[in-house]
């Protein structure tokens, strides 16, 4: 019997935790695992020590890591994990971990959206989304990540039908600036409206990007703005106001107690 593959040297690595919120119904919604190192190193160092050969392994292996660590820290939203289309393309199976993971540790499979980055789809997307559906048939949710990095490309909408994108952060920084990103960044969102596939504004960092893309209302959010990635934990999100919202929530309500009868002064 042939052993089950290992990762040879796997390097030592933890996860943070960034909420994904909505700014309509004011909570999160969602949170995002990211990868560390045992004392909070940045992704890069953990990833630069996996050998290319064995990283769709180490893929599989940290999503499980990342599920059991957020069901012991007791997460009750759902959980985005990075995923590499390849792996499922490489090990048809590979998202059987993935399933096992969250079974035990009590999430349900309707709260694992697994991220594919847009750039790193593989280029049969008609046979990856075979692979993938029976997955999704039990619940499995799939989000299209860094939308816009590479071609913004409308087909792969059609051919995937995710049930989220997030759009670039290339795509968002500045984005208040009136420029060819606006546009683009509408057409992604009209598209995405008709197609019933919600949108996520990642790596939202300053008021004047929140605002701009709350006017096109897109309502949902990621990014420094609303909350850093906490090491190990869920931070507390922070909701900022826009201009307007400050505005309409510092009107005075108009009261609904009856006014006194006003005495009429003799003549």
């Amino acid at each position: 019997m042939s052993a089950e593959p290992h990762i040879p040297a796997e390097p030592a690595f933890s996860f943070a935790f960034q909420p994904i919120v909505d700014t309509v119904a004011r909570e999160v919604v969602a949170w995002e695992a990211l990868i560390r190192g045992m004392w909070d190193e940045p992704a890069w160092q953990v990833l630069n020590q996996v050998s290319p050969l064995h990283f769709h392994l180490f893929d599989q292996t940290a999503r499980s890591a990342a599920i059991a660590l957020a069901g012991r820290l007791g997460i009750d939203r759902p959980l985005h994990l990075n995923f590499l289309p390849q792996s499922l393309a490489s090990y048809p199976k590979s998202l059987l971990t993935t399933l096992e993971a969250a079974h035990e540790a009590g999430l349900p499979i309707g709260r694992i959206v697994l991220e594919a980055p847009e750039a790193e789809l593989v280029e049969d997307r008609a046979h990856f989304a075979g692979l993938l559906k029976e997955y999704r048939k039990l619940g499995l949710r799939l989000a299209i990540d860094d939308f816009g990095a590479a071609w913004a490309d409308l087909n792969i909408l059609a051919d995937l039908q995710p049930d989220q994108i997030k759009l670039d952060m290339r795509l968002i920084r500045s984005i208040e600036r009136p420029g060819t990103r606006q546009a683009i960044v509408r057409a992604i969102r009209l598209a995405c409206f008709e197609l019933n596939i919600d949108v996520i504004a990642e790596g939202v960092e300053t008021l004047a990007e929140y605002t701009w893309l709350a006017d096109q209302n897109i309502r949902h959010f990621q990014g420094y703005l609303f909350a850093r990635p906490a090491f190990e934990a869920f931070p507390p999100a922070h909701f900022p106001q826009t201009a307007e919202e400050a505005a309409t929530s510092a009107r005075p309500v108009a009261s609904s107690r009856p006014q006194p009868a006003r005495s009429k002064k003799r003549a």
